[in-house]
């Protein structure tokens, strides 16, 4: 690979759909995990329980910790701690401390190891006892929460959602709300129950009203749902009182995650007025793993669906804002040998993007810190997207179901409307290329009953 500093040489030189590794399983065109991606995460294995930095290629994760100590792959400049003390950014409990070096050392790290695992690099393949330190097995590993994350933020940037919802619980001919087509919709979310993938999810209890009673009762969530979504982090903060341009905020963003925000309906619609919601979301979010980076997705960026009226000068400038991005939905109810595809969906068709969301964010003056959280709001497609298939294009079983009016058939003879005690929900997304997939892996959390309230 020939060496480039400059950004969109090192981006293309990583991206090529003919690069190809010597490890056997990132070759095979159905992987999550080809060369082209090398996702970041934080993991642990049966050897070591200390926790460092892996990236994901094919079945393996690279030990970029061990690979640091070989001196095999190099950081631009030193990282110290709070006495001026040299650290390594690879062997921490989250990924905070290599993403604040910033982009130039991002890059430079992808490249070298894009580099390090192609065909015919010898350095790691031939070695095997550095192999042996530096590659664990996938199925060997515990992957843990990718950042320690300051704050959470979740958008609701579907239209075809927003039309949805609106449809349901008003006017279905005046659908979305006015400011819904000038703004970016987002509240601040919970980011202390933000929680990785495969981490059991409590059903929450809280007050719920239904509309002909005189008061609300406390007691288990009877509508759960699902938010099929994605979310990104920060990976260059900004400063209290300044702004980021839609035309720049891709600079900021480190990469995206599959993101499920778990949703309590019936909570949510008793509390969410006038201040929107609180504990119907502040339960759970789950989000997977590995983190891929922007520039890993760069191949399958795309223009956003047109702005009719065309947004305020301070959310325009972005250039290919979009991603062609697969999303499915999976659901397994507990005594089931195999789970059931419920929405298919793309995130190309989001209204708005994911630069005019953190433009937004910060429009205000709103201060962001490296591992900050975002989410996109629930990820809804047109009917049309279905079209041929057994799943809905829509994000949510609310609109699956219709609220509940419409059963879902799920297989093995039964249906949902919501989701039930011992269902296993499963998010997956990849980016389709040339003989090679840029994917996520598992977005995976399993439903628990509600603890059980006090005798009174």
């Amino acid at each position: 690979m020939n060496a480039s500093n400059n950004p969109v040489d090192v981006v293309a030189q990583t991206t090529r759909s003919d690069l190809k590794s010597w490890v056997s399983s990132a070759n095979d065109g159905t992987t999550d995990f080809p060369i082209q991606n090398l996702p970041f995460g934080i993991f642990t294995n049966r050897d070591s329980q200390v926790t460092r930095v892996g990236v994901a290629i094919g079945d393996w994760i690279v030990d970029l910790a061990a690979l640091e100590t070989t001196r095999l792959l190099t950081i631009p400049y030193s990282a110290v701690d709070n006495d001026g003390n040299p650290k390594s950014v690879f062997r921490q409990k989250q990924l905070n401390d290599f993403v604040s070096m910033g982009p130039a050392v991002w890059r430079s790290v992808r490249s070298q190891l894009s580099a390090l695992l192609s065909e015919d690099s010898a350095e790691l393949r031939d070695n095997a006892q550095l192999r042996e330190r530096a590659m664990v097995r996938q199925s060997e590993a515990v992957m843990h929460l990718p950042f320690d994350i300051p704050g959470y933020t979740d958008f609701y940037s579907s239209r075809e959602h927003a039309t949805n919802v609106g449809s349901m619980f008003r006017d279905p001919r005046n659908a979305l709300m006015p400011n819904w087509l000038e703004i970016p919709i987002g509240y601040n979310g919970r980011a202390s129950s933000v929680v990785v993938s495969g981490t059991p999810v409590r059903r929450p209890n809280g007050q719920r009203k239904e509309p002909d009673d005189a008061r609300p009762t406390y007691g288990p969530c009877q509508r759960l749902d699902i938010e099929l979504e994605t979310g990104f982090f920060i990976g260059v903060g900004s400063t209290l009182g300044s702004t980021i341009s839609a035309k720049t905020a891709d600079e900021h963003i480190f990469g995206m995650v599959l993101l499920n925000d778990w949703s309590a309906r019936d909570i949510q619609q008793w509390e969410y007025q006038p201040l929107g919601p609180f504990n119907s979301k502040g339960f759970a979010t789950t989000i997977s793993p590995w983190v891929v980076t922007m520039d890993a997705l760069t191949p399958f960026r795309v223009e956003q669906p047109v702005q009719e009226p065309q947004p305020l000068a301070y959310l325009c400038g972005a250039e290919r804002a979009g991603v062609d991005l697969n999303l499915e939905v999976r659901l397994k109810p507990q005594a089931a040998e195999s789970a059931t595809t419920i929405a298919r969906t793309n995130f190309k068709h989001m209204y708005w993007s994911m630069a005019q969301q953190l433009a937004h964010h910060t429009s205000g003056g709103c201060n962001t810190r490296v591992g900050d959280l975002m989410g996109s709001g629930t990820v809804s497609g047109p009917e049309s997207d279905s079209a041929g298939t057994d799943a809905g294009s829509f994000g949510s079983l609310l609109e699956l179901t219709w609220n509940g009016q419409k059963p879902l058939d799920i297989g093995y003879g039964q249906v949902r409307r919501f989701i039930e005690d011992g269902d296993e929900l499963t998010l997956l997304g990849w980016c389709q290329g040339d003989g090679y997939r840029v994917g996520f892996g598992a977005c995976v959390g399993k439903i628990l009953p509600a603890l059980e309230l006090a005798a009174e």
